[in-house]
């Protein structure tokens, strides 16, 4: 909407202060007295005072009787009480207070007594007074009248309070009519008592003088005056009434004392002078309330003459205001409607005509459905009856169409519109096209989903940090790569998870980075939860908008693991050639030797000491060409003749020829699959190889022990090929040499297939065992693994193409099976963190959630906190206290209904034999195919 410059204009109504916060307009019975009045109320007490004391004295002189005062003076003090009990009233019908109308009532009474008394007044209106009053009647009427008031000042002290009382709940007319009949119901009985029962009152008056009784009861009359005297007084806070009420009762007090106590009889000077300050002490409330009322009614015409000339600046200023509002209801950017009750539009300003197409001669008369969709207008109808039940509508979302068809997203907002009555008449409607801006945040949003999508899937590691380097957000992907949740660093610096040795380096690309780098890539090693190193190669740049660092963290462990075997590749072959060249022209030299020897053998026949030189000549010849033999087969350059053989029979074969060779300490079982696939392999090769396995688990085991030989069928997938470079996925005979002895350390694993490298002592051994192995392995297109705990055993397993041109056996056709997953909750516990990570990919894509802890305390603890794991699925060597078995234990303690899957580098049947499970728990043997993972894994989750 335009903005238009309405300075000088008030946004609502004009307010008129018509009262100042102490005018004296308020009511007497509320408004808090001031020190001013307590000041004139003194003053006039202190002047009645002093001459209430010049009067005491002289108060028994006899003076004339003028019965024509005594009707004057209480005809003035009916008039008065009664004026002022009819202000009071009127105050009361106001406020509602029930002290008030008592303080009335008291006033009414004392006019209705003033009134009996001057009736039954001997010498007034009959000799000896009306009604058949008697002697004692006017001066009975006198005690009850000065007794009365007192009361009820006492009642009014009492009830009063800060807010005038307590207040009447029902009708303030029947409360006055109540109280007038209660006045005129009283006097009368005191009337008929005073007259009608005349004789049975004590003798107050005798011979024109006062009896003993009568000072008694003037006396307890004057008493109830000062008590309701003291009551005002201490009954605070005052009000401006109190106050002059106070002066009342000092002037009744000053009354009563000079006519009914200190004079001597009727007409001396205490007789007038004490009706007179009666008469005063009527007149000071009267007084004050009428003094107020003219200053109210000065004050309201004053008042009205403001309020005129403030109507005709009102009018001027809300001309003005409405001819404002009519140019800012015009200029509005926003759709301007107004419409009745029933839908008829009566009001189309400029913006509505371009934002609908319909010029405002065209929509007004018309009903609203001019521009509201068909499917909408149940909608448009709903909004009507809402505005009706004087509801409005405040950012609502819909849909209306233009006068050629194309539909608006627009946003409504709906009041109610009222008469001047204040009656709704219709409603007033604002509508803002956000067909655009509805298009953008659709836009935006989706753009949020798909980035907040590639945040969440995103294999890379994804950081933000401020501009301190504390984390701001952290991609799901840093459990895979790290092992922390998002939570786990959000909030903490960058320096508390990054190598010491590459910080600065990262501090270094930061700086770069906010100087205006855009971009910029580097290494730098993070933390594993599990505490090993992480190289992650860094893509960053720095968003100087936000105080933004973003980052995107490739995990490079893959690669240089890769990379690594792809070395060690490179370095067997860099040795076989080598040892290949080397191996080949030793072999020509020996050629030479072994062919010559034979004729200097046949030269020196006669000669013993000769014949015994050309002996040792010869055997050495033969011992080099087994070295050169051994050379080749690394080099894979020895003469292989390969046919198809059974790998069952060859392995009993080799198992009955080891019996003597091993000798009786160790034993030999072999576990054989039934089915065992044929292989294209040189007999003579591999029976060397299976006996120089044997050979190295003998030495391994010096105190004796168990020596397995395995076959089975396996087939060997992309997963694990994409970990072992040198292996092409396919079907394969496995033959696994597995023994209970020492084992290999973990650092030297890696070198155990190099030439003349060996473990055991100077003299025993070439080194050139397991290399040969490995080359005729390697030659044959078969692969070799090799697992390996120290103080647990070795297992070496050898993996033999499998022979082409068979019938698909019956196991091989069970493992082409379709495999099937499941959504259970699986921890994986590996220490190899490679391992680890392909487990838990393959078990994340058969259906489950997988957890992963690279030991059995890490275990434990995840064990304890999530009570939803199904099943615990473990490697059983691993470092730190506590193997796989022992966790299955002490897992199956905490948890009974704990199912567990065993997993290991050795053989099933080695690792039962070797004592280290009981018999029918689950293993899986490493390496193994995503068809039998998934089938052991339900296997398990049933058993």
């Amino acid at each position: 909407m335009k903005e238009i410059d309405v300075r000088g204009y008030h946004a609502g109504l004009r307010e008129i202060h018509v009262l100042a916060p102490n005018d004296r307009s308020t009511f007497l019975s509320t408004l808090p007295a001031t020190q001013s009045d307590r000041t004139a109320a003194l003053a006039i007490v202190g002047i009645s005072a002093i001459l209430f004391a010049l009067a005491v004295p002289f108060a028994g002189t006899p003076l004339a009787q003028v019965p024509a005062f005594v009707a004057s003076y209480q005809s003035a003090l009916a008039v008065s009480d009664t004026i002022t009990a009819v202000l009071l009233l009127s105050q009361f019908a106001v406020l509602r207070n029930r002290a008030l109308l008592l303080l009335a009532t008291g006033y009414l009474f004392t006019a209705a007594a003033a009134v009996t008394h001057a009736l039954t007044f001997p010498g007034l209106f009959a000799p000896a007074g009306l009604f058949g009053a008697g002697s004692q009647t006017t001066v009975w009427l006198y005690m009850i009248w000065h007794g009365g008031f007192p009361l009820f000042v006492l009642a009014y002290s009492w009830l009063k309070d800060g807010n005038g009382g307590n207040r009447v709940a029902g009708s303030t007319a029947s409360a006055v009519a109540l109280s007038v009949a209660g006045v005129l119901a009283a006097m009368a009985v005191f009337g008929w008592l005073v007259t009608a029962q005349h004789g049975l009152l004590p003798v107050l008056l005798k011979d024109g003088h006062y009896t003993t009784t009568m000072i008694g009861v003037v006396s307890f009359v004057w008493s109830l005056s000062f008590a309701a005297l003291i009551t005002l007084w201490f009954r605070r806070p005052h009000t401006v009434i109190d106050v002059w009420l106070m002066v009342t009762m000092c002037a009744w007090l000053f009354d009563i004392a000079l006519s009914a106590i200190v004079n001597v009889a009727r007409y001396d000077l205490g007789f007038y002078a004490g009706r007179l300050y009666g008469l005063c002490a009527a007149s000071f409330v009267l007084a004050v309330l009428l003094i107020e009322n003219v200053r109210l009614q000065a004050h309201t015409v004053g008042l009205v003459g403001k309020l005129r000339q403030q109507s005709a600046s009102d009018r001027d200023f809300y001309g003005k205001r409405l001819a404002l509002y009519g140019a800012v209801v015009e200029s509005s950017n926003d759709a301007i409607i107004t419409e009745s009750l029933d839908g008829v539009i009566t009001g189309w300003n400029k913006a509505a005509e371009h934002l609908f197409g319909y010029s405002a001669a065209e929509a007004i008369g018309q009903s609203i459905y001019l521009v509201v969709p068909e499917d909408r207008k149940a909608e448009a109808r709903g909004i009507l009856n809402r505005i009706s039940d004087n509801e409005s509508i405040a950012q609502h979302e819909t849909v209306r169409v233009r006068k050629d068809g194309r539909q608006l997203d627009v946003v409504l907002n709906v009041s109610p519109l009222r008469s001047d009555s204040g009656e709704i008449i219709g409603a007033s409607k604002i509508a803002h096209d956000i067909t655009e801006e509805k298009q953008a945040r659709e836009k935006l949003r989706r753009e949020t989903e798909e980035r907040q999508l590639i945040f969440e899937t995103s294999q890379d590691l994804i950081l933000v940090t401020d501009g301190f380097g504390n984390f701001v957000q952290v991609s799901p992907s840093v459990k895979d790569i790290l092992g922390y949740s998002p939570d786990d660093m959000i909030g903490h610096s960058a320096t508390e998870f990054i190598h010491p040795d590459d910080l600065d380096k990262t501090r270094n690309e930061m700086r770069a980075a906010r100087r205006g780098a855009v971009k910029r890539s580097f290494e730098a090693r993070y933390y594993h939860d599990d505490g090993h190193e992480v190289t992650l190669n860094w893509m960053g740049t720095w968003s100087e908008p936000v105080k933004r660092h973003f980052f995107i963290g490739r995990d490079l462990t893959d690669k240089q693991a890769a990379e690594a075997q792809f070395r060690q590749v490179q370095k067997m072959d860099s040795i076989g050639q080598l040892t290949g060249g080397v191996a080949h022209d030793f072999n020509n030299v020996l050629t030479v030797i072994t062919g010559t020897i034979g004729i200097l053998a046949d030269a020196v026949a006669d000669r013993p000491e000769l014949a015994a030189i050309t002996k040792l000549i010869d055997d050495a010849a033969e011992r080099g060409a087994q070295l050169t033999k051994h050379l080749l087969a690394f080099a894979r350059k020895q003469p292989l003749q390969p046919r198809e053989i059974d790998v069952n029979a060859l392995t009993l074969e080799a198992a009955k020829l080891l019996h003597p060779t091993l000798g009786e300490q160790i034993t030999i079982m072999p576990q054989l699959t039934e089915d065992a696939w044929p292989a294209l392999i040189d007999p003579g090769q591999l029976s060397t190889a299976i006996l120089n396995l044997a050979l190295n688990a003998r030495d391994a085991m010096p105190g004796g022990g168990t020596l397995v030989l395995e076959t089975r069928n396996v087939f060997l997938d992309d997963g694990y090929a994409s970990m072992n470079p040198d292996v092409l996925a396919g079907n394969y005979v496995m033959i696994a040499v597995s023994d209970t002895g020492t084992g290999i350390p973990p650092d030297l694993i890696e070198r155990v297939f190099d030439p003349f490298f060996t473990t055991k002592e100077v003299g025993k051994g070439t080194g050139l065992g397991l290399s040969m192995v490995f080359g005729f392995v390697k030659q044959s297109g078969g692969h070799i693994k090799i697992y390996s705990e120290e103080g647990h055993g070795t297992s070496v397993k050898i993996y033999l193409p499998r022979s082409s041109g068979v019938q698909e056996t019956e196991f091989e056709a069970l493992q082409n099976v379709p495999v099937t997953g499941g959504d259970e909750r699986i921890l994986i516990v590996e220490d190899d963190a490679l391992v680890r990570q392909y487990v838990m990919t393959q078990v994340k894509s058969l259906g489950y959630t997988a957890l992963e802890a690279a030991n059995a305390a890490e275990a434990l603890v995840i064990i304890d906190a999530d009570q939803d794991i199904d099943l615990l699925f473990t490697d059983i060597i691993m470092p730190g206290n506590m193997n796989g078995r022992q966790l299955a234990d002490e897992a199956a303690r905490r948890r009974p209904d704990l199912k567990t899957l065993f997993t290991s580098g050795y053989t099933e049947n080695a690792i039962v034999h070797h004592g280290r499970l009981d018999s029918g728990v689950l293993l899986l043997a490493k390496p193994y195919r995503k068809s039998e993972l998934a089938k052991m894994l339900r296997t398990a989750l049933a058993s």
